[in-house]
């Protein structure tokens, strides 16, 4: 399969919209940015502006930086395969699976925190979680309570309360974390339990 030049043109035509709105969804400033990947301030603003043609020097800094694949910046046409390549992460001994794009409004991930006994460091931010135990004890601190929830309970709470989770027992705890940064609450719907 061979792409034509026009093709390829406009996929390229819509890297420079896609780049600006990612930035000002973060919340981000051109200067900012540019500490962040290395590249100039004028080289940021001319990609964004399509005065630039992006590279893959240019394009791999800033999908690291926004955390989105390659592919979603330069909308590459789909592969054909439908399964999803999760990639997991280390973050501060835990393993983080995101099951969500990071453009996303809400973010959810998988999250495996290992057995072992951690000094609760509460911590605040802007947004609302939404947490739910698959496996193990959760032990989740937040303002003053100290909490413990078992296999198939759920949490939710506002972010901008001290709080922090980690495992409550002697087996590691797998959790599934749904965040909206702006507060959304998670809105469950009962309507499949009504009839039991």
């Amino acid at each position: 399969m061979t792409f034509a030049p026009d093709i390829v043109a406009a996929a390229l035509d819509r890297v420079a919209p896609r780049l600006r709105a990612l930035r000002e969804q973060r919340g981000m400033s051109l200067s900012e940015l540019a500490a962040l990947t290395g590249v100039s301030k004028s080289t940021l603003s001319r990609l964004e502006t399509g005065q630039r043609r992006p590279t893959l020097e240019l394009l791999l800094p800033l999908s690291q930086v926004h955390r989105v694949p390659l592919d979603e910046l330069v909308g590459a046409p789909p592969a054909g395969d439908p399964r999803i390549r999760l990639r997991p992460r280390l973050v501060n001994g835990r393993v983080v699976v995101p099951l969500t794009r990071h453009s996303a409004e809400r973010h959810a991930w998988k999250i495996v925190i290992p057995a072992r006994a951690s000094t609760p460091e509460p911590k605040t931010h802007e947004g609302y979680e939404w947490l739910y135990v698959l496996s193990g004890r959760l032990r989740l601190v937040l303002g003053d309570q100290d909490l413990t929830l078992e296999a198939g309970e759920v949490a939710e709470f506002d972010t901008a309360e001290p709080h922090w989770f980690g495992s409550a027992g002697a087996e590691p705890v797998e959790v599934l974390s749904l965040f909206g940064a702006h507060g959304e609450r998670a809105h469950l719907d009962g309507s499949a339990d009504a009839g039991r």
